[in-house]
């Protein structure tokens, strides 16, 4: 069973990270664009992006929360422990998968208020 929680568990980080890789890529309309400047706007548009908080802690502390009383509710203390933990892990991914999606909101609009036409 435990190790069927950490499968579960890492399969869940593993497609929160993909889906956050996929969206963070912008797509811009190339016509009339120098690729050189884009390049170095799109750098420094990805170095403001550092600055968003990270959310992955905080969501797998509300998981764990959340699992925790789940378990509480169902079951005994060992039943807790175990859904906390499964509540972590899955908190932790959501929690990740908004920060890259914050990030790539973050780009998209310094792209666009470079001059560039983000179409994604």
């Amino acid at each position: 069973m435990k190790r069927n929680l950490i499968v579960i568990g890492l399969l869940g980080i593993t497609l929160a990270a993909g889906c956050a890789a996929h969206s963070s890529k912008p797509i811009i309309d190339p016509a009339g664009v120098d690729m050189d400047q884009y390049l170095v706007d799109v750098a420094a548009c990805e170095e403001i992006a550092t600055q968003v908080d990270q959310k992955a802690g905080e969501g797998a502390a509300r998981g764990a929360l959340v699992g925790g009383l789940m378990g509480a509710v169902l079951g005994d203390s060992e039943t807790v422990v175990r859904s906390a933990g499964v509540g972590a892990v899955a908190g932790g991914a959501g929690g990740a998968a908004t920060t890259e999606k914050e990030k790539s909101r973050v780009v998209k609009n310094c792209l666009r208020n470079r001059g560039y036409e983000v179409l994604n």
